[in-house]
């Protein structure tokens, strides 16, 4: 007989499954024979990333391939457990490739003026963590690069958009390259960073041996708190911006400034 824990574990996975597919199905993100690298970086969206391609790759139609790939960089003291990282992928049945990349010198500050390496430290760091994805998804092959942003991640870089740059944008579920042959697709983009966190917690997810020092003091962890600030006004807001990105009503926007 299943104990609580049990059910209520199997409950929350099938809730997430079903978004999963609605947004693969939605957006149209997995195909016939495509070979999709996954971003695992070792938190809990990326491995939920790779449980669920891992599971939805095991069902005969659309037949696909699945990689993952661990980007480190030797100037971040994150420290993550590669064996438990190695153990995930083979019981998703994902294969998993490390790679190791350096950043460059931080520019010196100019006229008083700091670099955006300095004002935001994540920025270099993720630039060249994507560019080692890129590179290693044109070795492979591969057609599709796979994300574990979810709605939250979505809706904070709407946020983040509309504060620092002036514009209504975000990060699409899917994009197709302008420069190369890939398309890059977020498979979470329907569920709610606090069911991840749930999911994880039944799931014994491991957290990574030491986090980055940089993690709670990036522009987006201020969006991520912006974010819980509006959810004290209306509880539905997450729900209200992602919805707003797909309803906008041209004929109420100003037509000159």
């Amino acid at each position: 007989m299943k104990s609580a824990e049990e059910i209520a574990m199997e409950k929350m996975r099938a809730r997430l499954t079903k978004k999963f597919h609605k947004a693969c199905a939605d957006y149209g993100l997995i195909a016939d024979g495509d070979h999709i690298l996954v971003g695992l970086s070792g938190g809990k969206d990326s491995l939920a990333l790779v449980e669920f391609l891992g599971r939805r790759a095991q069902i005969y139609k659309p037949r696909f391939r699945v990689t993952a790939l661990h980007v480190r960089v030797r100037e971040r003291s994150y420290i993550s457990d590669m064996s438990y990282l190695q153990h995930f992928c083979e019981e998703a049945r994902v294969p998993l490739i490390v790679r190791d990349v350096s950043l460059p010198p931080t520019p010196p500050v100019k006229d008083g003026k700091a670099p955006r390496e300095i004002k935001d430290p994540c920025f270099l760091c993720a630039w060249f963590r994507r560019k080692e994805l890129f590179n290693v998804a044109q070795e492979l092959g591969c057609n599709k690069i796979a994300f574990g942003h979810h709605k939250d991640d979505i809706v904070e870089t709407l946020l983040m958009n509309l504060i620092f740059q002036g514009t209504f944008a975000t990060m699409p579920p899917l994009l197709q390259m302008e420069k190369m042959p890939l398309q890059i697709i977020r498979p979470l983009a329907l569920i709610e960073e606090a069911d991840l966190v749930c999911y994880a917690a039944m799931k014994g997810y491991k957290k990574q041996k030491q986090l980055c020092p940089f993690e709670h003091v990036s522009s987006r962890a201020k969006m991520k708190g912006l974010l819980a600030e509006l959810r004290t006004l209306n509880p539905e807001a997450l729900d209200s911006m992602y919805n707003a990105m797909t309803n906008i009503k041209e004929k109420y926007l100003p037509q000159h400034l």
